[in-house]
């Protein structure tokens, strides 16, 4: 690697920390969740139900709406949500399977052919709380891009574990304090490391996105792009450091810059401050191929994640592989698209919540930390 590439390398990795104020709110994981089928509650669903006809979820409810309830639905680019519809009908769930070959008939179409076949084919839903609350909150998520080595040195000494063998034996596993401190645990991860990173916030923003792409250099000096993707947890609570600092009164701004700033003056209380956060992230490793490089990671219902069309949703409210049309205003982005979605995270719970895939890079953690703002949405039901 040429020392130009290694600067402009650093540079990424160090604005991709900084930027990721995500940490603070939001859990991306990929284990997927059982989710009933939709239940048609009174009045019953028809062809074009009438107005204020409801879909009841297990925590949400949706409400028939008109296509000019959605803001910016004339306007939006459709072709770029189909890429990530494609990829949902490689692992499409009823009633989306049927629907399917009619998507990828359409993937070649103008923006206004798609828009008129989705106005025949389905009917918007306003996505509520059971309590009928249509406001809720949009945060962001990314892949962090972060240099590795294969073997412990000086420089990168913080590992990054694949599943123990015992995991599923013992729920929860140790907590992050006692990896670092109980023999047994110790004795339970000797082997298991895939690769070492130079700064353990680091590798706690990668475990709270839930996956990465390392610049990993190998024991001979080789180097090679690889990508972690979840594989699982220890079962411990998600506590976030930021909110433990704000707790404390020990900062005013718990972003990932100010969270750095904070241990910079005081690095005695790095160990403290991990330890607060229980929870710890395992991977496995993935090839990360030209084509491969071009997605994201494979979300929670199996398939890759597409940069500004994916969603984490709560699948109590909103299954796998939905369309939603999502609306968010804000001082960061002003949001009003079709989105799929096809991701969960641990603090993505609730009817109208939803964790915006934004893609890898500076400009992608940059808005990711950035992104806190109102939010709507509508589920795109077929009739």
């Amino acid at each position: 690697m040429t020392s130009n590439s290694a600067r402009t390398l650093s540079a990424v990795v160090l604005a991709l920390v900084a930027a990721s104020l995500v940490a603070c709110s939001s859990v991306p994981l990929r284990a997927p969740v059982a989710v009933p089928p939709p239940v048609v509650q009174t009045p019953a669903q028809s062809s074009t139900p009438p107005s204020g006809a409801v879909i009841q979820q297990p925590r949400s409810r949706w409400v028939a709406a008109a296509w000019s309830d959605l803001p910016g639905f004339a306007d939006d680019a459709l072709f770029e949500a189909w890429n990530a519809w494609l990829k949902s009908c490689e692992r499409p769930a009823a009633p989306m399977l049927a629907l399917c070959g009619e998507v990828r008939r359409l993937s070649i179409a103008e923006s206004a052919q798609q828009r008129a076949w989705l106005q025949e084919r389905f009917q918007p839903y306003r996505v509520e709380s059971l309590q009928g609350e249509a406001n809720g909150l949009l945060t962001g998520y990314f892949e962090p891009l972060l240099q590795a080595s294969r073997v412990p040195t000086r420089q990168f000494s913080v590992p990054l574990y694949q599943a123990p063998a015992g995991l599923a034996q013992r729920k929860p596993w140790f907590t992050r304090q006692e990896i670092d401190t109980l023999p047994e645990a110790q004795a339970a991860l000797k082997g298991r490391a895939i690769a070492y990173l130079a700064d353990p916030i680091d590798a706690l923003v990668l475990q709270i996105q839930g996956s990465g792409r390392l610049q990993v250099t190998e024991g001979d000096g080789s180097v090679r792009w690889v990508r972690l993707a979840y594989a699982g947890t220890n079962d411990q609570p998600y506590r976030s450091v930021g909110r433990w600092l704000l707790d404390q009164g020990l900062v005013r701004d718990a972003s990932w810059p100010g969270i750095k700033a904070w241990l910079a003056v005081n690095p005695q209380r790095r160990q403290e401050l991990l330890w607060s956060n229980p929870r710890v992230v395992f991977f496995k490793e993935e090839p990360l191929s030209e084509l491969e490089a071009a997605w994201g990671p494979r979300g929670a219902q199996g398939v890759a994640l597409t940069p500004g069309r994916s969603v984490a949703v709560d699948p109590l409210s909103i299954p796998y592989g939905t369309p939603l049309w999502l609306s968010s205003g804000g001082p960061q982005q002003n949001l009003q698209k079709m989105v799929l979605a096809q991701d969960t995270g641990s603090a993505i719970t609730g009817a109208v919540r939803a964790d915006y895939f934004t893609g890898w890079g500076t400009e992608a953690a940059d808005l990711a930390g950035r992104l806190r703002q109102s939010l709507q949405l509508w589920v795109l039901w077929p009739r």
